[in-house]
């Protein structure tokens, strides 16, 4: 297969809808840059979260939601081996809602004792939402086209190396859906994929990470050697963005979930507010579940 047919199969793969979002969303964009001379000003007026995380810390309720649903997989399987696959599925949701509930109790916590101004430092200032619900949708428009043009680099290089054939795995959450139409396990799917996964994720990656990694940054001899001060709030939020995608179990979704992270990574450190990367990863889950829905 030559990389004509690979672009030919490609392009089949565009539908109109796709052309005009992506469209809307390049056109935001070039604003974009314009506004922030090419991203050099974006993040200009962006403060530092005032804190005094150890660059470790973070770790702690990763380690804490890891542990929660390791542990209830493999209970799961010692004591609950002969049930049916959606039953199973039922199972595994309500364990992921467990220790996404306890991980994000300890975030709290540790947000609370280690954020000046506690959780409105943190980011969660209830103050902000209708704004923030309001701005979700247009940052993630403007960064669609990067995160679809993610997908296609990787359908692209993927079908070099395995042929035309090639396909991204589909997550195996958006694969239960297609196989079971029971109500009770597509409302936790939903509840887990558009709720407790983008309130988890975004207070962990974006809101203990990337505030850790900006702090340890900030005060590094790198960083105060470093004259543009736009490039430590960059730089970790290409650092976080990366962690949040390869924590994902995918490989072949990595690319699209990084530049995802940095639309959400810069949306936080823009508006200072976690509820803004929560809805657009929230509204980002809910559009992959939707089209799940309609297969």
């Amino acid at each position: 297969m030559n990389i004509l047919e690979i672009f030919e199969w490609l392009a089949d793969s565009i539908s109109a809808a796709d052309i005009v979002i992506c469209t809307a969303g390049t056109a935001l964009f070039a604003i974009w840059l314009v506004k922030t001379s090419f991203g050099r000003e974006a993040l200009a007026d962006s403060s530092p979260r005032r804190n005094n995380m150890p660059l470790h810390l973070p770790f702690v309720p990763l380690f804490i939601w890891f542990a929660i649903v390791g542990i209830g997989a493999l209970l799961t399987m010692e004591l609950l081996d002969d049930l049916e696959e959606w039953q199973g599925a039922v199972v595994d949701s309500v364990i992921v809602c467990v220790g996404a509930a306890a991980a994000m109790v300890v975030i709290i916590l540790l947000a609370r004792s280690h954020f000046a101004r506690r959780l409105k430092g943190f980011g969660l200032n209830v103050r902000t939402v209708p704004k923030d619900i309001l701005a979700a949708p247009v940052t993630l428009l403007a960064a669609w086209p990067f995160v679809t043009g993610a997908i296609f680099l990787t359908m692209f290089f993927g079908s070099l190396v395995k042929g035309r054939g090639f396909e991204i795995e589909q997550h195996e959450t958006l694969k239960l859906i297609g196989a079971h139409g029971q109500l009770p396990l597509r409302i936790l799917i939903v509840i887990v994929a558009v709720v407790m996964a983008p309130l988890l994720e975004e207070m962990l990656f974006r809101g203990m990470f990337q505030t850790a990694i900006r702090s340890f940054l900030a005060e590094s001899r790198f960083g105060k050697r470093l004259r543009n001060s736009w490039a430590v709030p960059w730089l970790s939020i290409l650092i976080a963005s990366g962690l949040f995608a390869t924590v994902h179990a995918y490989a072949g979704h990595w690319p699209a979930l990084f530049v995802l992270g940095v639309c959400m990574g810069y949306a936080y450190e823009r508006s200072g507010s976690l509820f803004r990367s929560i809805f657009i990863h929230s509204l980002f889950n809910a559009t992959s579940v939707i089209a799940a829905f309609h297969q």
